[in-house]
C-alpha cells in the first residue's frame, strides 16, 4: 500500500485579510477550537514515509477543511456571517486547493494500479464540557468496510506492542462514518482506497514525552505496519 498523509488542522493562522474578523479571537484561536496542538509534530515525523503529504496551518475557524460544503460547521463563528461572495473566495484560495490536490494524488496512485493508505493526522482536547475524554489514542474508520476495520486492529496491536500501557480506542472521541475528509474520500474512491483518521490525545501535546516518545511510537507503527 502506498501511504498518503495528511493534516487538516496543523495550525492557526488567519490571512492578514480576515484579521479584522479574529480581533477579540485570540483565546479561542490558541485553544483546540482554533487548530489541533501536537498534530503538526506527528505528521512531520511521519511524512518520510509518504509518497505524499499535505498539512494545512490555516485556522478551522476560518474554514473548516475536514467538513464537506454541506456541513454547517464549514464556517465558524466568525465567518458565517460574510456574503456568500467572500464565502466562496475563502473556498476558493484555501478549502479547494488543499482538497483537490489530495484528491487528485490518490486518484493518479489508484489509477496506476496502487492502494492507498490515508493517514489523515489530528489531535482531540483531553477534556471536553467538562468530562476526560478516556483515551491516549483513537483510529476512525468506517465499520461498514471490513479493510479499514483490519487496518485499524493491526495499527492498534502495534501501538500496544509499543507501549502496553496505551489506551487505544476505535472511533473514539469520534465516529469514522461521521462528516469528515475521509469519509468524502470513501465515496469518491470505494475500491482501492482506505482512509483512517489518527486522533491523538493533546495533553502529549504539553510534554516533551509527545514530541519524542508518542512520535517514535508512531514512526516504528506505521513503518512496521507499512512493511
Amino acid at each position: 500500500m502506498k501511504l498518503i498523509l495528511t493534516c487538516e488542522h496543523a495550525g492557526n493562522e488567519v490571512p492578514a485579510k480576515y484579521l479584522p474578523l479574529f480581533r477579540s479571537a485570540g483565546e479561542v484561536l490558541g485553544s483546540h477550537r482554533g487548530y489541533d496542538p501536537g498534530a503538526l509534530q506527528l505528521f512531520n515525523e511521519l511524512k518520510e514515509l509518504a509518497v505524499f503529504a499535505k498539512y494545512s496551518t490555516i485556522s478551522r475557524l476560518l474554514v473548516e477543511l475536514n467538513r464537506s460544503l454541506h456541513h454547517p460547521q464549514l464556517f465558524s463563528e466568525f465567518t458565517k456571517e460574510l456574503p456568500s461572495e467572500e464565502k466562496k473566495e475563502i473556498l476558493e484560495n484555501y478549502y479547494f486547493p488543499y482538497r483537490n490536490e489530495v484528491e487528485e494524488n490518490i486518484r493518479g496512485l489508484i489509477l496506476s494500479g496502487e492502494n492507498v493508505l490515508h493517514l489523515s493526522i489530528h489531535s482531540f482536547t483531553p477534556w471536553l464540557h467538562g468530562k476526560e475524554r478516556n483515551a491516549d489514542v483513537g483510529l476512525l474508520y468506517d465499520p461498514a468496510r471490513t479493510f479499514e476495520k483490519e487496518i485499524s486492529r493491526d495499527l492498534k496491536a502495534f501501538l500496544v506492542k509499543e507501549d502496553p500501557e496505551l489506551r487505544v480506542r476505535f472511533n473514539y472521541p469520534y465516529l469514522g462514518k461521521a462528516d469528515g475528509f475521509t469519509t468524502y474520500l470513501r465515496k469518491k474512491f470505494p475500491k482501492h482506497y482506505t482512509g483512517i483518521e489518527i486522533e491523538v490525545n493533546q495533553k502529549y501535546s504539553q510534554k516533551r514525552f509527545f514530541a519524542e516518545r508518542m512520535k517514535k511510537i508512531f514512526h516504528k507503527t506505521v513503518t512496521e505496519f507499512l512493511d
